[in-house]
């Protein structure tokens, strides 16, 4: 996979907030976004917590045809064409292929499976990328086929980066794209362990905050 043009289509806004821009714009857990950038085509929200669903955030990239894909909770705080949705569902939305995995703690008490949080594959351009979510490294993480994982690094409410680093070499990406650190918990030096567990097993792009 051409590292340069990845870099080019993903953006990162801290946190858990990423954007795809391949043909469709697409965004995950909007928060804390710049002003100014395009408009989405698609939200996923993984769940309800402030920082992954933040209506003001979403209100900054929504126009009058976005659809937000999303679990039940979130979807009560947000308006417009919204999709509720939960683990083992599939659905195409103009082209680009979406599959709800669960996101979930294994091993603390912030997430729990029973909450129903999502995680999401999806489709676009002919590439694969895995959105965990607030997870840790959870059984259904060996079945999930990507070509792209971003993972979150920063333990305390999500895996550290030895787990992290474990969830993508059962995995198997082509690039791993650590997230979840730099704004509420963990910081830079996550993504560095993460990077430095993976050298020479799997790629990995460190995004700059955009």
């Amino acid at each position: 996979m051409n590292i340069e043009e990845l870099r080019a289509k993903v953006k990162w806004y801290g946190h858990d907030a990423i954007s795809i821009e391949d043909g469709k714009i697409i965004y995950f857990d909007p928060y804390e976004l710049p002003q100014g950038l395009k408009p989405a085509d698609i939200i996923l929200i993984s769940h309800e917590h402030f920082d992954h669903c933040s209506p003001d955030d979403v209100k900054k990239i929504q126009k009058g045809d976005t659809v937000i894909v999303t679990d039940k909770t979130s979807a009560s705080k947000l308006s417009g064409n919204v999709k509720v949705v939960k683990p083992g569902d599939k659905l195409e939305i103009d082209e680009v292929k979406i599959e709800v995995y669960p996101a979930y703690n294994t091993n603390k008490q912030f997430h729990p499976r029973s909450a129903g949080m999502l995680s999401f594959v999806v489709e676009v351009g002919g590439v694969r990328y895995y959105h965990a979510g607030d997870s840790d490294f959870m059984p259904e993480m060996r079945e999930i086929k990507t070509d792209v994982a971003f993972l979150p690094v920063s333990g305390t409410y999500v895996m550290t980066a030895q787990e992290a680093a474990e969830a993508a070499l059962a995995m198997k990406p082509k690039v791993a794209i650590p997230m979840h650190y730099g704004s509420i918990v963990g910081s830079e030096k996550d993504a560095q362990e993460f990077a430095k567990l993976l050298e020479g097993k799997i790629q990995v792009l460190i995004l700059n905050k955009s």
